[in-house]
């Protein structure tokens, strides 16, 4: 080796050690404190399989209750828990994290990110989803598991007396659980939008970081109507506020409305990242690229918007008018087209390409055949006649199961088969693989076929015993076998995946010969990609010359950490130019502490012991506020980075430039979605009663509600003046203003608290004053997380760390009193203004 050559590998040596030492993982017990990507999404996928476990575990005690008729195998109150945690279980611990956990792990290196753009938020993500799953689950052990279905209909779930305390655990538990749902939609969406490699532009993207695009999106509408839903129910529960009582003019049906808002699009929510997973597998084992890569973009993006509009299928036996049955019963079947065209680019793709046998590809291919049937039979619900026979009863049980656990279950285990190199430098045994697929092809065609014909038979949904003489016995008792053999194929994956592997030479890097970035990745290393590549290609594995040598030794941007910090790149939306460094913060315990006690905070609520809920309240407030302070805003020793090939980048950005803002952004956008939700609940309820409002009882108040919207406008406009005072220069006259919108912003929420009291709306006695101070509630507490926000720029200002040129909280607050603001005026003009009008 030449001298010019020793020399260069020198300094790869000395930068890789920088890396390594920057990027290194706590150990011991300080790995609670862990937030690189690459572990948390390690903890977020083996979390999400326990629970499927556990689900499973419930489902065959189910089968084996039902295997035969009149059998007592369980009681119907035991049976009742656990069909509901098995839904719940698969729904909200299962089927919706698993993606999430998939993405944070696979999602940086395929997007050439040395991480997520928010690692603290995703590790507190996963503390949320750990400490909410285990109570909902282990509440099942203490007899107190929920029994009123996984989809909680009222009036069964808000008779206190009935469903116990189970339903509080449901109610309260997933709520805190949507919290990191929630969370991991925001990183996931920035991560996609600014952490690309440079060159990824728009048209480069992976189909895979497409999805999760769509699905984190799609979560950001659809979570918020249920929140509001769980919002209302738990009021109702709590304090018997009548939302779904008829007796007091609420309406049951309106649960279902929110209810199916959220729950249909999570079909697809959970449909769609195991597609993803297909679009990355099947261009891999036909060795060419994906046919029709806009197509299958466009069809993804046209399934997440049609998603939205078929909720009311569910619905169509609760005596609704013809033309919305016509309409809903219409997009229910137009849905079929983008779904379908997503499955024929992939046969157009095989039967294009080399195909190369395999077990991930068996397993797409099972997928594919189980979805299909699945969807016909949705096609058959939704026409509105033949779903007037076959509703509540098992055909619907066997419908949904096919598309959504069939299609979801074996994409998965597809994924899970290519990506295990990627994630442990190990390959699965193919031989046990395909032992397990056939298992479970045949296990699971067995469990769900028969269920159509016990449906067609007219046997219901959740009975927990039959007769022996209606014909419904062996169809049940195949379905009971069917199970057990499935249950037995997944069980030779998981000791697959389990068994010590020492023994076995590692895979080769890229053992499939994938194209995609992140098999580039390095996997002994947590900081993954030696170098940020510049993309020329979807494929640039295949394509690019000297890719694969250029990045392992680093020739492209931030081969080195001289800075004694962890990096990536910002780039920009469409075209992925680079526009800032980002410097990512490392481990902390803040995240698990967070977790800890806003999860105190929903468990205290359940058990309605407020004084230790507004402790563990307060307690995440601190908590929170430490976090930002110590880990967000932070003023760089320079204002540029040169990040290599002779360019520079800054390393503080704010304002729409910078990852904050786009989270605020996203945040707010999904907190719009809950918003709106309640506002629907108002004119829900103003469509369906010809007294709402009540004559001139709706019209008290309307003083204070009207001088409480005052207050908050001129509270936003204090603030956005602060942040144009910022801007120029004035230091005194920021805190000023900011100082005036706290003290604007107090009068506003005690103003509108006033309104409601002063009139002495009663809650309690009918559903318009128990809407009036639902909405009212919400708002207040929305205008006082604004006030708590700008007494934080106060303190930043004072501190010295808001400044004309380090102004990044300020553009973040003032963005959220745009949409806080928006709310009150929408929200309190609305109480005001309707009473009057009619």
């Amino acid at each position: 080796m030449s001298d010019i050559h020793q020399g260069q590998a020198h300094v790869q040596d000395a930068q890789t050690e920088r890396l390594r030492e920057v990027w290194k993982n706590p150990v011991g017990w300080r790995r609670f404190s862990e937030v690189n990507n690459s572990v948390i999404g390690h903890w977020y996928t083996a979390t999400a399989f326990a629970f499927l476990i556990f689900a499973g575990g419930l489902a065959l005690l189910m089968r084996a209750q039902l295997a035969v008729p009149d059998n007592d195998l369980v009681t119907a109150q035991l049976y009742n828990q656990l069909f509901t945690m098995h839904g719940t279980a698969m729904m909200f611990l299962f089927a919706v994290p698993v993606f999430e956990g998939v993405a944070i792990l696979i999602l940086p290196a395929m997007l050439g990110a040395r991480d997520l753009p928010f690692p603290r938020l995703s590790a507190f993500g996963y503390w949320s989803f750990l400490i909410g799953g285990v109570f909902v689950c282990g509440s099942i052990f203490f007899n107190a598991a929920p029994t009123g279905g996984w989809f909680m209909y009222p009036p069964l779930t808000t008779d206190t007396r009935q469903s116990g305390i189970g339903a509080d655990i449901w109610l309260l538990g997933l709520s805190f659980i949507e919290v990191s749902s929630i969370a991991a939609a925001v990183e996931l969406i920035v991560g996609v939008l600014k952490f690309r490699a440079p060159g990824m532009n728009i048209n480069l993207t992976p189909l895979y970081a497409w999805y999760v695009l769509v699905v984190a999106g799609m979560i950001l509408f659809a979570f918020p109507p249920l929140i509001v839903g769980d919002y209302l129910m738990e009021l109702q529960r709590a304090f018997d506020w009548p939302f779904f009582d008829p007796k007091r003019g609420g309406d049951p049906l309106l649960w279902q409305h929110l209810f199916w808002i959220f729950g249909h699009p999570e079909v697809y929510i959970i449909f769609l990242p195991s597609i993803a997973l297909l679009a990355m597998i099947v261009p891999t084992f036909a060795q060419r690229p994906i046919v029709g890569y806009s197509w299958i973009v466009l069809s993804a993006l046209g399934t997440g918007f049609l998603s939205f509009g078929l909720w009311v299928h569910h619905m169509f036996t609760t005596g609704l008018p013809s033309l919305s049955l016509g309409f809903f019963s219409a997009a229910s079947e137009a849905v079929a087209i983008p779904t379908g065209a997503q499955i024929f680019v992939f046969i157009a793709t095989l039967a294009l390409g080399k195909v190369v046998s395999s077990t991930p590809l068996l397993f797409a291919a099972g997928a594919l055949a189980i979805f299909v049937f699945g969807g016909l039979t949705g096609v058959m619900l939704a026409l509105a006649p033949f779903d007037f026979q076959a509703h509540d009863t098992y055909f619907v049980v066997a419908h949904l199961h096919y598309t959504l656990f069939g299609g979801m279950i074996f994409p998965l285990l597809a994924g899970v088969y290519y990506y295990y190199p990627f994630a442990t430098g190990q390959k699965l045994s193919d031989h046990a693989g395909r032992v397990a697929f056939w298992l479970m092809f045949v296990g699971f065609n067995a469990t769900f076929l028969p269920m159509h014909f016990t449906g067609l038979r007219g046997m219901p949904r959740r009975v927990f015993t039959y007769p022996a003489d209606v014909g419904w016995d062996w169809f049940n008792f195949i379905s009971s076998i069917g199970a057990f053999v499935f249950a037995v194929g997944f069980s030779v994956v998981l000791i697959d995946v389990l068994r010590p592997k020492k023994q076995r030479p590692d895979a080769d890097g890229n053992p499939w010969n994938a194209g995609t970035l992140e098999w580039l990745a390095q996997r002994d290393e947590s900081f993954g990609m030696r170098t940020i590549p510049i993309i020329r290609h979807r494929y640039p594995i295949w394509y690019q010359k000297n890719f694969v040598q250029d990045v392992r030794e680093g020739r492209f941007y931030l081969p080195d950490a001289e800075d004694g910090r962890r990096e990536s790149l910002v780039t920009s939306v469409l075209d992925a130019e680079p526009e800032q460094c980002a410097r990512i913060p490392g481990p902390t315990f803040l995240t698990l502490f967070a977790a800890i006690f806003l999860g105190a905070t929903f468990i205290f609520a359940t058990y309605h012991w407020w004084i230790s809920t507004l402790a563990s309240a307060f307690l995440t407030l601190a908590t929170v506020l430490s976090w930002l302070w110590t880990g967000t805003g932070e003023i760089p020793e320079k204002q540029f980075r040169d990040i290599g090939l002779q360019r520079r980048v800054p390393l503080y950005r704010s304002g729409p430039a910078s990852t904050g803002w786009w989270a605020m952004f996203i945040t707010m956008t999904g907190d719009l979605t809950a918003f709106l939700s309640l506002m629907f609940c108002y004119f829900f309820y103003w469509t369906i009663h010809t007294d709402f409002p009540p004559g001139a009882d709706g019209r008290n108040g309307t003083y204070w509600l009207a001088g409480s919207a005052c207050l908050v406008i001129l509270a936003w406009a204090s603030t956005l003046l602060a942040r144009r005072l910022n801007t120029a220069g004035y230091p005194a006259g920021v805190r000023s203003a900011l100082y005036a919108g706290v003290a604007l912003g107090i009068l506003g929420v005690l103003a509108m608290l006033a309104g409601p009291w002063f009139s002495k709306m009663d809650p309690t006695a009918n559903v318009y004053p128990a809407t009036v101070w639902a909405i009212v509630i919400w708002v207040a507490v929305h205008t006082s997380v604004g006030v708590i926000m700008q007494a934080y720029c106060i303190a930043r200002a004072y501190a010295g760390r808001l400044t004309a040129r380090y102004d990044m909280e300020i553009w973040n607050v003032t963005l959220y009193w745009h949409f806080a603001c928006f709310s009150a005026v929408v929200a309190l003009a609305t109480l005001v203004a309707f009473p009057n009008l009619t």
